[in-house]
């Protein structure tokens, strides 16, 4: 494409050199990829800035430069207010609008994003729909998986992946919209169909300079469905009316809102809710339907869950039978209530639960059904919001007989300094401070007996450990799957 057709798209925008004859065979965003004929784009990130690097996008083959000041190179500078806009923008131009497509259903919230993505991809795929999905785990495209750095990737990478999944004749797609990413403009460019609020809870705060702030990045995507109205390409906002939160996140969308709660009279209603080790019954209630519904999940937050992949799928047309008959054959996402079973009299669950109330939910739910005594292993990351960690541990001994306090992902802190705030006020003598995460998952296992649950928390579907830089192999199921058949061998 040439590059002076794809600039058409920014409207205002400086170069110091002519265009015209200049043919873009990429997009680009880190010098170390950049490939002859590429455009790349100067993105300024916490660590690195991508102006730095242009001679060396230049050396590989650049064909121009899109940045925010003039540069030392000879090819062509495209000179913008803003790269990050910029690049959305100029991805969108390149990969001809993907998003205008596919119908796509973007889930944003403290909990619950991941599981909320699977629930949909299983209900559509019920529906005969060709899908796609991008989150925390990883990006698919219809039977292929991908790995992905962020939960929300950046507006280049998505624009592109949502380019693949049409080859793939992909038509829906579903979306984790972390609060981060629409705070820096990753999502920008992206055309939501349906966007789904799921609850919020303190977290991040190492990065929203309060929960106020936190709050006002998630109402981005609301916000962001657009103020028109188009009955060929109708919007949704599919909100939790039972978070305390569900009346400033209807007033920032000017789309049509459709609730689910369980303890309030929303649109998309869960009654009659009984929960048990098998699994949860409910009678799911829409604004004309009510039918049976007999999942294999486990919890209250599930079946908020299951509300909420319910109504966005409503909403893109999804019959009521078709939904009913996804969520009964569902077994659960990977890392999330995830049971570790060797055979053992006792329960093993390993889950992702790293804020205070994903938890609690977590441990409410186990201790509703638990027989015998409940021990938790948990830690708090490092380089992240510290002042959730005394939270965390104070959720995990207000529920577990014994907690186990460990490392999670230390990152640059010292593990120990990280134990040390969470154990800060508490005044139980129902811990332990194990440093070494598997040999505190060892420590649980060999603890357990008949009828008891061990809780492994805060990493879930992870499989790596960050330490000093290092990122090292760690797989909780793995590790605890060792320690039962090292326990009943």
């Amino acid at each position: 494409m040439k590059l002076s057709e794809i600039t058409k798209a920014l409207y205002i925008y400086k170069k110091t050199k002519s265009i015209e004859q200049i043919e873009i065979t990429g997009l680009e965003m880190d010098s170390r990829n950049v490939k002859k004929g590429d455009l790349f784009i100067c993105i300024k990130g916490f660590t690195v800035d991508g102006h730095l690097y242009a001679r060396q996008a230049e050396a590989k083959g650049a064909a121009a430069i899109v940045a925010e000041k003039p540069l030392d190179v000879s090819i062509p500078v495209i000179i913008v207010n803003d790269t990050t806009k910029a690049i959305a923008i100029l991805a969108n131009k390149y990969f001809e609008y993907p998003t205008q497509s596919l119908n796509v259903i973007g889930v944003t919230g403290t909990n619950g994003k991941t599981s909320v993505t699977y629930l949909l991809e299983a209900i559509f795929r019920e529906h005969k729909h060709r899908t796609g999905l991008i989150g925390t785990i990883q990006m698919k495209m219809g039977e292929e998986c991908f790995d992905v750095k962020n939960t929300t990737p950046d507006s280049l990478f998505l624009q592109k992946s949502f380019h693949q999944m049409l080859e793939r004749n992909i038509d829906t797609v579903f979306m984790e919209v972390s609060s981060h990413a629409l705070d820096i403009g990753r999502v920008y460019g992206c055309d939501f169909d349906v966007a789904v609020f799921t609850n919020l809870s303190q977290d991040h705060l190492d990065y929203h300079s309060s929960m106020e702030d936190y709050l006002r990045a998630k109402s981005l995507l609301f916000a962001q469905l657009g103020n028109t109205y188009d009955s060929e390409r109708p919007k949704f906002a599919v909100i939790n009316q039972d978070d305390v939160h569900h009346e400033s996140l209807i007033k920032s969308t000017s789309q049509p809102v459709v609730t689910y709660g369980i303890d309030s009279e929303a649109d998309i209603r869960a009654l009659d809710v009984n929960l048990d080790a098998n699994g949860a019954t409910f009678i799911l209630k829409t604004t004309d339907e009510e039918i049976p519904i007999k999942s294999k999940l486990m919890g209250k937050f599930s079946i908020y869950n299951m509300l909420a992949a319910t109504a966005a799928a409503l909403c893109s047309g999804i019959p009521l039978h078709t939904i009913k008959r996804a969520l009964e054959a569902t077994t659960g996402v990977s890392g999330r209530f995830e049971p570790v079973t060797v055979g053992q009299p006792f329960g093993v669950i390993v889950d992702y639960a790293h804020t205070p109330d994903s938890l609690e939910n977590v441990l409410s739910t186990i201790r509703s059904f638990v027989k015998g005594k409940v021990y938790v292993v948990v830690g708090c990351g490092g380089d992240r919001d510290k002042t959730k960690r005394p939270l965390m541990a104070a959720s995990a001994v207000k529920y577990a007989d014994l907690s186990i306090f460990t490392s999670d992902n230390p990152r640059s802190e010292e593990p120990d300094a990280i134990i040390a705030d969470m154990i800060t006020g508490i005044e139980t003598e129902k811990y332990r401070v194990i440093e070494n995460r598997k040999d505190a998952i060892y420590q649980a296992v060999e603890l357990a007996d008949k009828d008891d649950i061990v809780l492994i928390a805060g990493k879930g579907h992870e499989t790596y450990q960050q330490i000093k830089g290092d990122t090292l192999d760690f797989d909780d199921r793995l590790v605890a799957e060792e320690a039962i058949k090292n326990k009943i061998s």
